[in-house]
């Protein structure tokens, strides 16, 4: 039987495949070519998976041939080509591999946020560009059921909770059948949106009148409580792959952030087939 890292490996490049404009361009460099996204998008999340730098990445994957041999990989890259491929592949290109780690979906989900800690290189950067935002705010859309994250939104701004879900829920409508949110995201606007969709708002009221409680009390209490997932999924997050960013960008912690949600997937998918 095969090691994890290998089925994570093999896991995350037939998900990787599914995304890219070329699925079957030779991993490695051909006739002076170069490396193909879909092997780009693979070495990736086995760096977020293994928790390691660029370079020590790189070092300790020229060591495992079998994680190589499932890539189709005679060589590794050098640590900087693999740096550089992090800010050339697209956000779209990232959000479609999130997107396509997803294994199920009930349609049910919750949407909450937490911080992520801008890891010291970034600080750095954030010093020298006297930029002093020191957490980088994730809302996390995750289907209560199944526990996976089917999109993730990042801003270093601080805007209201009600603002972030409407855009969330926008680029899902399709997947969704029910959305539990807490108070925060409290908004007609939001609620009749989701309804024209056809999606259940599982939103409670803000306490301004007697008819806010009988709002609440009508409220499907099994689904509505089911929000503690998006912080399950957090948690498992935080504990296993890290607390903090380490791009020392705001767009490519962006990019980390949706890479994070997208090996945690991956993670479920090979120990819970």
């Amino acid at each position: 039987m095969s090691s994890e890292i290998r089925r994570f490996t093999r896991k995350s490049v037939a998900k990787a495949k599914q995304v890219v404009a070329n699925p079957d361009a030779s991993a490695d460099p051909v006739g002076g070519g170069g490396f193909a996204e879909w092997a780009m998008l693979t070495l990736h999340a086995l760096r977020i998976e293994l928790g390691k730098s660029y370079r020590v990445t790189c070092d300790l994957l020229s060591e495992m041939p079998g994680v190589l041999a499932e890539i189709g990989l005679s060589r590794i890259p050098h640590y900087t080509v693999l740096r550089d491929w992090f800010e050339t592949i697209s956000m779209a290109t990232w959000r479609a591999f999130l997107a396509a780690s997803v294994e199920n979906r009930s349609g049910h989900a919750a949407i909450d946020s937490t911080g992520f800690d801008r890891d010291q290189p970034s600080r750095h950067y954030a010093t020298r560009s006297h930029y002093r935002v020191r957490t980088l705010k994730v809302t996390a859309l995750v289907d209560v059921e199944t526990l996976y994250i089917t999109d993730i939104h990042s801003t270093t701004c601080t805007p209201s909770d009600f603002r972030i879900g409407p855009q969330v829920a926008r680029r899902n409508v399709s997947d969704l059948r029910s959305l539990a949110e807490d108070r925060g995201y409290d908004d007609k606007t939001f609620r009749d949106d989701l309804r024209k969709h056809g999606i259940r708002p599982l939103i409670k009221h803000r306490i301004y009148w007697t008819l806010d409680h009988a709002h609440n009390a009508r409220m499907d209490s099994d689904r509505y409580n089911q929000r503690w997932m998006v912080e399950t999924a957090f948690s498992s997050i935080k504990r296993t792959l890290g607390a903090a960013v380490r791009a020392r960008s705001w767009h490519l912690e962006f990019r980390e952030m949706v890479l994070k949600a997208t090996v945690y997937n991956l993670r479920r998918s090979v120990r819970y087939p």
